[in-house]
């Protein structure tokens, strides 16, 4: 006997599910906005649907695809998580082939439908469902109805670092070579289309989640020549095919590699000049005179190069990633040193101690969820940022988490202003401290360093192609709340927006503070697109 339900997008599915889900039999969307919900199966054969009706919308369907997780969150979690029956996660969207259904025997699976509105209307969506006799053995209708009013673009600024050599290793091919060109490309195109629109630059080969004395894939788009003693010639036409690709695929803002060692700033990242002989890296103190000397030569070089490519003012300039409370002087001379050579550029660091934002060592902090509270009021343009650390009262993605908890992230960058939100795994496909390459599709959690999900939200598909996660389609959820907000603000005001997405617990909505439960979020968005429609 053959069940189906539609059910939220917020529901997690897994063959051992008691069928008590989250149902919805109507949704609403702006024109321009993508929505996704889930038809919940239960059978015990091969399927296949059809879908008719989709008047106003363009509809894709994805089979989802279960991952195994060895550490689905930290030991010391807080409650709100979801409990694999059997340590597997409902994760991978395959794009379903001629609307075959992968189905468990005797359990329950589901199909993932995406809505992309093209016009207002009324959409009467069936899904039908026939057996391998042609048989049909199931319907269920949805209506989906795009309200008359256009989805704002986005203006929060996103990055989640796009990691070059994780897609080098994976497919075998050399670093920007054709063959990579295009991966990269392949997955830019699909980052954006989920958010994405500052992508981290490899200038040189960033000096990230790297083991102290360890090496990752040499990933360098500028060409160094030596010239002479401590003298150097710069190269940049790798950059501009960046530049260039980058744009294509709808990025419009670019985040130059870190220019000093993750934890701390005290050494040079790995630079190697156009024979592949290395010049700097862990031996190289960051504050030397030799280092120093080739930094103040590619400054001027980059800057005029910059200029040229009329991208300047859409560039973003690193020091060092998340400097603790005993690397403060070590940061400071690194930062002076910044400050020095490209005193006109966009700064920023992910770093959670205020002392280094007042002592004027960061123009603009990026603060952790949980340290947030810290910052907002006292930074103008405020940009916040989670990984694995953030997991306790905080929105976060996880596979082992709601998925209400990884959309309510939109709703807080809205009620706290925030300008841009960073994000540190979009595709890392290495162990803690790449120290060997992992298949995401097996391994999850970085080796078990990490809980899983937090180090990527794209698989490695054929054909240099990215496979999407359900995780990241929620993700993107958030932003086009956050966008919806906006454009309900320009009609209504920030205060009586803010009163539709506000926690009715008692307790104010904040950084480490949300609703739970997937009725609250859904119920919080229907109520801002009638609102919306209203005030037409």
């Amino acid at each position: 006997m053959t069940q189906i339900k539609f059910v939220s997008s917020l529901e997690k599915i897994f063959p051992q599910s008691d069928g008590n889900f989250y149902e919805i039999n109507s949704l609403s969307m702006l024109i321009g906005e993508r929505t996704s919900f889930q038809l919940a199966i239960n059978t015990d054969e091969p399927l296949r649907f059809t879908v008719d009706g989709a008047e106003s919308v363009v509809v894709k369907s994805y089979n989802i695809g279960f991952v195994p997780s060895k550490l689905p969150f930290y030991e010391d979690h807080d409650d709100d998580i979801v409990i694999s029956p059997d340590g597997y996660y409902p994760d991978v969207l395959y794009p379903s082939e001629n609307g075959e259904v992968e189905f468990v025997n005797g359990g329950w699976c589901s199909v993932w439908f995406e809505l992309e509105s093209k016009k207002a209307g009324v959409n009467n969506i069936v899904v039908t469902l026939f057996n391998e006799d042609n048989n049909e053995v199931g319907k269920a209708e949805i209506s989906v109805k795009v309200i008359n009013a256009v989805l704002p673009e986005q203006e929060l600024m996103h990055t989640n670092w796009f990691h070059c050599d994780c897609l080098a290793t994976w497919y075998g091919v050399d670093a920007f070579s054709e063959e990579h060109w295009q991966i990269v490309e392949n997955f830019m195109r699909v980052g954006n289309a989920h958010g994405l629109n500052m992508i981290l630059t490899p200038l040189f080969t960033p000096p990230l989640d790297t083991a102290v004395g360890g090496e990752r894939p040499t990933m360098q788009l500028v060409d160094v020549t030596v010239t002479g003693k401590d003298e150097y010639s710069f190269g940049f036409d790798k950059l501009a095919r960046w530049f260039e690709t980058a744009h294509r695929s709808g990025i419009k803002y670019f985040e130059l590699s870190h220019l000093f060692t993750q934890w701390g700033a005290k050494h040079a990242p790995k630079i190697v000049d156009v024979n592949g002989k290395q010049l700097f890296g862990w031996k190289t103190a960051a504050s030397g005179k030799k280092y120093k000397s080739f930094l103040t030569q590619f400054a001027d070089a980059l800057d005029k190069f910059l200029t040229e490519q009329g991208v300047k003012e859409k560039c973003w300039v690193h020091v060092s990633d998340e400097p603790g409370d005993d690397t403060v002087r070590a940061y400071a001379k690194a930062s002076r040193i910044v400050s020095e050579l490209f005193p006109d550029y966009n700064k920023l660091d992910a770093l959670s101690s205020f002392k280094y934002y007042k002592k004027g060592f960061v123009k603009t902090p990026v603060p952790s969820l949980n340290h947030a509270h810290k910052f907002y009021g006292k930074v103008p343009n405020l940009w916040v940022y989670y990984c694995c650390g953030q997991y306790k009262g905080t929105s976060n993605r996880f596979m082992a988490m709601p998925s209400y908890r990884n959309r309510v992230l939109g709703l807080q960058l809205y009620k706290f202003g925030c300008v841009g939100f960073l994000q540190w795994g979009y595709n890392f496909w290495y162990s803690q401290h790449s120290k060997r390459y992992i298949n995401p599709f097996e391994e999850t959690d970085a080796g078990e360093a990490f809980p899983s999900g937090d180090s990527f939200v794209v698989y490695p598909g054929e054909d240099g192609q990215p496979l999407v996660s359900l995780r990241y389609k929620v993700f993107y959820d958030a932003f086009q709340d956050m966008r919806a907000l906006k454009f309900l603000e320009s009609k209504i005001g920030y205060e009586e927006t803010l009163k539709l997405i506000e926690n009715r617990t008692g307790e104010p909505l904040s950084f480490t503070n949300y609703e739970r439960g997937i009725e609250a979020m859904i119920s919080k968005r229907e109520a801002v697109n009638k609102a919306i429609e209203e005030n037409l």
